[in-house]
């Protein structure tokens, strides 16, 4: 039996259209009519693929590829092999996922399970309002009151609660959750995100600890997505909000009240405090961890694993546990290594010499 293949090509562009989209330079010569039908690494390219190189250490490989065509820049381009259509190109990954968003459309957004259109095995309550062209597939629960856009789709097993409002062109993956929350347009929630919880709200005492009610929302605006699995808390008493653009993996911890800004990147498992705040073009590295109403300005990087408890300046570049500005946790840590080898070293005597 032969493998599936999950992804087929929508089009076969020829080098020439390729060269058009991207600005890649052809080499002189070259059959610019030339049909690529497939995309893959070096390693792996056949005769009929689309490759790319973008760093010296895979030159070994870029030596022995089969592909019909290569994207490399200036550096790389004189390194492509002889029968090996050359495309130049300053910027070569930023050339190949154009030609991949080309030829693979599908690839860029979760897909239908099943068939368009309400299943007659969802259950959408009587006054839920759903504009034309919107999916709901089997098993999905749409609660009352509940709003969803044009072009929007609900996945198997989903659950959107009763007054959430869903944007149009959205995509809610199976086993979703979205309650008590406002999600903007073109917005992708991968399988098993839940939206709209309880924030983990307590007031503690010695007789135990009383649960504080969470009467805030979770505002997701346009072009956000949300990777599988992670969490996003509603607010406690404001709402939690997500900016525009922003993208988050799977895994991620968000508590309640916390501020994102527009077109920020979060990684894995990464865990946010409630009530922080990040400032537009925040990045935070996979598995850091942020504290509570801490703010972090526009632009900040912050490393994977660091610890962040204190405020961040806008544009700067941290790490380490407190994090701090990342040429500083450098220079701490080669001190730390550096002193380590000089305690783990045998003892000299008096003339410098091992004894």
């Amino acid at each position: 039996m032969a493998d599936p293949v999950f992804f087929l090509p929508a089009s076969e562009p020829t080098l020439a259209e390729i060269v058009a989209l991207t600005g890649a330079r052809l080499a002189e010569g070259a059959d610019g009519s030339r049909r690529i039908s497939g995309v893959a690494p070096l390693d792996l390219a056949t005769p009929s693929d689309i490759t790319f190189i973008d760093s010296p250490r895979y030159l070994p490989l870029l030596a022995e590829t089969r592909a019909a065509a290569c994207i490399a820049g200036p550096k790389h381009v004189g390194s492509v092999p002889a029968g090996v259509v050359a495309l130049e190109s300053p910027r070569p990954h930023d050339a190949y996922v154009a030609v991949l968003r080309l030829m693979f459309p599908a690839a860029l957004r979760p897909q239908v399970l099943f068939a368009p259109g309400i299943s007659p095995a969802a259950h959408v309550h009587g006054d839920a309002r759903l504009e034309p062209d919107v999916t709901v597939e089997p098993g999905a629960v749409v609660g009352a009151g509940a709003e969803i856009g044009s072009g929007s789709v609900i996945g198997p097993g989903a659950v959107i609660g009763p007054g959430v409002r869903i944007g149009r062109d959205c995509h809610v993956g199976a086993g979703t959750t979205v309650i008590h929350a406002l999600v903007g347009n073109r917005v992708i929630l991968h399988p098993g995100v839940r939206i709209g919880q309880d924030g983990f709200g307590y007031l503690m005492s010695g007789k135990g600890h009383a649960k504080v009610p969470q009467i805030g929302r979770v505002v997701i605006q346009d072009d956000v997505e949300v990777g599988a699995g992670t969490t996003i808390d509603r607010g406690a008493n404001r709402d939690t909000v997500i900016g525009e653009g922003t993208k988050i993996d799977n895994q991620v911890q968000i508590g309640h009240n916390v501020q994102i800004g527009r077109h920020c990147v979060i990684v894995a498992q990464v865990g946010i405090s409630g009530s922080a705040t990040l400032g537009d073009f925040v990045v935070i590295g996979g598995q850091a961890g942020v504290n509570g109403h801490v703010v972090i300005g526009n632009g900040a990087q912050v490393a994977a694993t660091a610890s962040v408890k204190d405020d961040l300046a806008a544009g700067g570049r941290y790490g380490g546990a407190p994090a701090r500005p990342i040429k500083e946790w450098y220079r701490e840590e080669l001190a730390l290594r550096r002193l380590a080898q000089r305690a783990g070293a045998p003892p000299k005597d008096d003339e410098g010499r091992e004894g």
